[in-house]
């Protein structure tokens, strides 16, 4: 059923304020995804505080130019095109389309996104979802931190202990 003009502006408002609210955006086509693929897909991305929604290219479009996002013809899309709106993590909404296209091969394909208010090719995407995680790169910090105190630790302890051999064997060599 087709839509009338005032629930084609509440869509377009809701558009311009998820444009606005999100980190990044990634643009997929996809095609024959059933409903329970399209759930799944919705409550990963959900748990993520992402959101995918499957939206009419033409509004996209006007979303697009009204957030002065430009670069991105959602009308070159031959397929269905869907947007996944990130609200926390930059990478995480590239991580788990890329992760659910591994398990539906040729059912969904980056087409494109934005990241920091700049439109990227659908290459940058693909990029962005081999990047590790917040919580990796966090782990990563913390273990770089720590190495150095840790062999610290080590190299004072091996002197204490060397210490201890030696007064060890004083100590023999006088019995």
């Amino acid at each position: 059923m087709a839509k009338t003009k005032l629930q084609k502006q509440e869509i377009l408002r809701d558009l311009d304020h998820k444009i606005k609210d999100s980190k990044s955006i990634v643009f997929t086509e996809f095609n024959a995804l059933g409903v329970k693929q399209n759930e799944e897909l919705r409550n990963k991305l959900k748990e993520q505080d992402s959101e995918y929604l499957v939206v009419k290219k033409t509004l996209l479009d006007i979303a697009l130019k009204n957030g002065k996002l430009e670069g991105f013809d959602p009308k070159s899309v031959a397929g269905k095109l869907s947007v996944v709106f990130g609200y926390q993590d930059e990478v995480a909404p590239a991580k788990i389309v890329d992760e659910f296209k591994k398990d539906n091969p040729d059912q969904i394909t980056f087409v494109g996104g934005v990241l920091e208010n700049a439109v990227i090719s659908a290459d940058q995407v693909e990029a962005l979802a081999k990047m590790p995680s917040k919580p990796e790169l966090y782990a990563k910090i913390v273990g770089s931190i720590n190495a150095p105190v840790s062999g610290f630790v080590n190299v004072l302890a091996g002197n204490m202990r060397s210490l201890v051999y030696a007064l060890n064997a004083i100590k023999e060599q006088k019995n």
